[in-house]
């Protein structure tokens, strides 16, 4: 009796015992929200810093330092023989006329090796900022015209705040001369950060101050255009396939495997298969768009084919039943009910398949489109560069100034790739059904 009475004592929970585990059961859940809540302060810390570094060193690449001319267009230098076409006055002597303007606001500087140095302090760009203005317009020939062209790129750097001024002489990596004629210049107030509109409308350059993203960006466009014209088409037939009209056995198990391993194989593999096959193979152009495309297509259709058969599973079967119930074919029911339906939800896939593409660089370095580009490419078969190479060039360049060119570019994808990304988000958000 003793016995029995006691093990139905212990069948009985205890109060005390009871309340410590509620007690523990919760710390541990508001432990876990803890985790949660640090890891995704640590993952939006990281995020900011990595972003706050990219601007820090990429934002000033959108200002250019200019030094502002006084020049006297002179007729004797520009037009001697009274010759103002076109073609002449692209040949005249533009350098002398823009470097004794710049000798008349140092006139202490006087022999010719020291001019040659001073001569350093602008870009190489300066004599055709005048020779642009003058062909456009000749009718001031003659006037004086006050100009802003840039400087050199070490100037630029001067100028903006990155030489330390604090470190020995031969640690500044300028000469100092040219330091005393730019804080000379400074305080004649002539010098002058501008928007620097050639970042925008200008190709690669070996001078970092002519450098721009043009005829990147064109042949990233360029090159997306190819791929979103190869990829999207054969996904969406494979899909609909694959999900509406394939049988269900060891083969198509088979393919889907397949696909799924293709989507997480590495991308430069798909360079190194564009290489040997439509370049070598094929005889394909290297350094084009439209290699690039066929490469960034093949690494973007297991992408498009896996988004685009979970938006197809996410349509009702009662939509397809109701369709065949009223007499309706399988070929119609796909085509006019059941793709119109998951269309939204191809597109994001699509879209952020297009992103990804955007953002690759190993498998364009294999087909060659990490060539030097000065020209912006007019076709899919001329020579080009996209925007993720054109980053890798420049930061593999010595010059300081390079590296804000490099951070700049990179803000530029950045923004690209969000606003891709932004769209599929309202695309969903906009065409999506709830079922």
């Amino acid at each position: 009796m003793s016995n029995a009475s006691t093990t139905a004592d212990a069948a009985i929970p205890r109060p005390d015992l009871s309340a410590a585990r509620l007690r523990k059961r919760y710390a541990a859940e508001r432990r876990f929200r803890l985790y949660g809540i640090v890891a995704v302060i640590m993952a939006i810390g990281m995020l900011a810093v990595l972003l706050g570094s990219i601007v820090a060193n990429g934002y000033t690449a959108f200002w250019q330092t200019h030094l502002r001319l006084s020049m006297q267009l002179s007729q004797e230098v520009i037009a001697p023989e009274g010759d103002t076409s076109r073609d002449a006055l692209r040949d005249a002597n533009y350098r002398s006329l823009t470097f004794e303007a710049l000798y008349g606001l140092l006139p202490e500087v006087t022999d010719e090796q020291t001019r040659r140095e001073l001569n350093t302090l602008l870009s190489n760009s300066a004599p055709r900022t005048v020779r642009d203005f003058v062909v456009a317009n000749p009718d001031r020939i003659g006037e004086t015209v006050e100009f802003w062209v840039k400087t050199d790129d070490k100037i630029d750097m001067l100028h903006k705040g990155y030489v330390d001024m604090e470190a020995p002489p031969e640690r500044r990596m300028i000469d100092p001369d040219l330091i005393g004629w730019y804080q000379q210049l400074v305080e004649q107030d002539r010098v002058e950060a501008l928007f620097n509109t050639t970042f925008f409308t200008g190709s690669d350059s070996r001078e970092p101050e002519q450098a721009g993203i043009l005829a990147a960006t064109v042949g990233s466009f360029m090159t997306l255009f190819v791929t979103l014209l190869l990829s999207f088409p054969i996904a969406v037939f494979a899909a609909v396939y694959l999900e509406e009209f394939a049988p269900k056995n060891k083969w198509t198990d088979l393919i889907e495997v397949n696909i799924n391993n293709l989507a997480a194989v590495p991308s430069i593999v798909f360079g190194l298969l564009g290489l040997a096959v439509v370049i070598n193979f094929f005889g394909f152009p290297r350094s084009a768009p439209l290699v690039g495309g066929i490469v960034l297509s093949l690494m973007t259709l297991p992408t498009i084919i896996i988004s685009a058969r979970s938006a197809l599973k996410a349509v009702p079967p009662s939509i397809r039943e109701a369709a065949l119930g009223v007499g309706a074919s399988r070929i119609q029911t796909v085509t006019h009910h059941v793709l119109p339906l998951s269309i939204p939800g191809i597109l994001t896939g699509t879209i952020i398949g297009m992103a990804q593409a955007l953002g690759e660089t190993a498998p364009l370095l294999m087909v060659g489109m990490v060539a030097f580009i000065v020209n912006v490419p007019s076709g899919f078969t001329d020579a080009s560069t996209v925007l993720p190479v054109q980053v890798y060039l420049w930061s593999t360049s010595p010059e300081r100034a390079f590296i804000e060119k490099t951070s700049a570019a990179i803000m530029v994808l950045l923004a690209f790739l969000i606003a891709m990304n932004a769209t599929a988000v309202l695309l969903r958000k906009r065409f999506e059904r709830r079922w």
